[in-house]
């Protein structure tokens, strides 16, 4: 995909030290914590227990976090992988704010933050994070996670490479601070909590509309989509469908991503450019 260069006055970029632990140092797992660990276990093919015993770990550690690197150019300098993310966030902020104003929402508006983490565990508003969770976005913070040694995950492990599988995920993050904005993410929460049986299937309504979401950005911006990158993000919705990923281990009940068909669906639904037609996905009835 032909993005242009980033303008660090055009994006929040910034990359955590090391260090663990909740901020203003409670101990245990907290529910933000829960949720991040077990989509990165479903990411990486791993008991999710495992990953939140690891969590425990550094939560309950001594080690402080260091502080977070804010110096733009340097950060998304450091790598091809940061640079395309930094030319990635760029695109998907001027796209988003001007769909925002489309709606008549442009109050609302307001972009995340992008923390490329330079070590393996690290701070979040929402609890500890670390490289074995995966990319994620944190409410709490409006900051997207994302330590790029996953992207290499994404092409040896998951058969998912290229840049437009990689953009991919940036962008399904980014869709997940859209829902934030807009409200989205609090009703399905809410929802959620008056109905607990129910509860991942509207995670997984969630989920496919960030994927959706991310079609959106894409077919906003077909200008500068080269031969082979839909394919690539197929490719990528596909490896991580919740089928796909746990290879039957986990029952249908349990997904909480959407099957690889679903996710590539709604990624295709999004290409036709018109946000809109995600706000179905979540229809809550």
């Amino acid at each position: 995909m032909r993005l242009n260069p980033f303008n660090t006055g055009n994006i929040d970029v910034r990359s955590s030290g090391g260090g663990g632990g909740f901020p203003g140092g409670a101990g245990g797992v907290g529910c933000g914590t829960l949720v991040i660990a077990a989509i990165g276990a479903l990411v990486f093919g791993i008991d999710p227990m495992q990953t939140i015993g690891v969590v425990e770990g550094v939560q309950n550690g001594t080690q402080q976090a260091g502080p977070a690197n804010t110096d733009e150019a340097a950060i998304c300098g450091s790598s091809a992988y940061a640079t395309e993310a930094c030319n990635g966030l760029q695109s998907l902020n001027q796209t988003w704010a001007g769909i925002f104003v489309e709606q008549g929402l442009e109050d609302r508006f307001k972009q995340p933050a992008l923390d490329l983490p330079s070590a393996s565990s690290w701070r979040t508003a929402c609890g500890a994070g670390q490289s074995a969770m995966g990319p994620f976005y944190c409410p709490a913070d409006q900051t997207i996670y994302i330590d790029t040694a996953f992207y290499d995950t994404l092409d040896r492990q998951m058969g998912a490479g290229g840049d437009f599988a990689r953009l991919y995920v940036l962008a399904h993050e980014y869709g997940h601070h859209v829902q934030t904005l807009t409200g989205v993410a609090a009703q399905i929460r809410s929802a959620q909590e008056q109905n607990p049986r129910l509860a991942n299937q509207l995670q997984v309504r969630m989920e496919l509309q960030a994927d959706c979401y991310a079609g959106v950005w894409a077919g906003r911006n077909r200008n500068l989509i080269e031969p082979g990158d839909i394919e690539e993000g197929m490719a990528a919705a596909s490896a991580v469908g919740d089928d796909t990923l746990t290879q039957g281990r986990v029952s249908s009940e349990n997904f909480t991503h959407g099957t690889a068909q679903q996710r590539s669906q709604a990624l295709r639904l999004g290409l036709q450019g018109d946000d809109r037609q995600c706000d179905r996905i979540v229809e809550l009835r």
